[in-house]
C-alpha cells in the first residue's frame, strides 16, 4: 500500500512496560502506536484536539497487531506510522522496529471513521476538513 504521510518516533521502553521476563507486555504496543498515530496526525495538523474542534469524532473501529519479536526494557524502538487510507476512513500502517538494527519487532494496523459529533452520525466518506488539512483540496 502506498502511504500518502509518513512519520516516525523513537522510544526507549520503559521499565513500568514491561512484564516479569523483561518483555514488553503486549497491550503496551498499543500505547506506542498511539503516539506514532498523534506524532503522524500533527504534521498535517488534524491531531485529536483539531478533529474535535473541526466537529468529528474519529474512533478507531480495527486495530490488527502481529507480534515477530520481542521488545525488553530499555531497548530503543523506532515506530513507523503510515497514513494508507484516507478518502473513506483512516488507515494507518504501522512498523515497530529496533532502532539500532532495523529488525522487525511489530506490525499493525489501525481503522478510523469520521463522526459526526453534534448528531453521531457515521461518514461514509471522509469530511472536507481532512482533505483541506491533507492539502488535497
Amino acid at each position: 500500500m502506498k502511504a500518502f504521510a509518513t512519520h516516525r518516533i523513537e522510544l526507549t521502553v520503559p521499565f513500568h512496560d514491561c512484564d516479569p521476563m523483561n518483555v514488553v507486555w503486549h497491550g503496551n504496543y498499543f500505547r506506542y502506536l498511539e503516539l506514532a498515530r498523534c506524532a503522524l496526525l500533527q504534521t498535517f495538523n488534524y491531531d485529536y484536539p483539531e478533529m474535535v474542534a473541526s466537529g468529528f469524532a474519529w474512533p478507531i473501529i480495527d486495530a490488527q497487531i502481529r507480534y515477530i519479536g520481542s521488545a525488553r526494557y530499555n531497548q530503543r524502538l523506532s515506530i513507523t506510522a503510515k497514513l494508507t487510507e484516507w478518502e473513506n476512513r483512516l488507515r494507518i500502517d504501522y512498523e515497530i522496529t529496533d532502532a539500532a538494527t532495523g529488525k522487525r519487532i511489530t506490525k499493525a494496523h489501525t481503522v478510523q471513521v469520521a463522526v459526526s459529533m453534534p448528531d453521531g452520525e457515521l461518514q461514509l466518506i471522509s469530511p472536507p476538513i481532512l482533505k483541506a488539512r491533507l492539502g488535497l483540496s
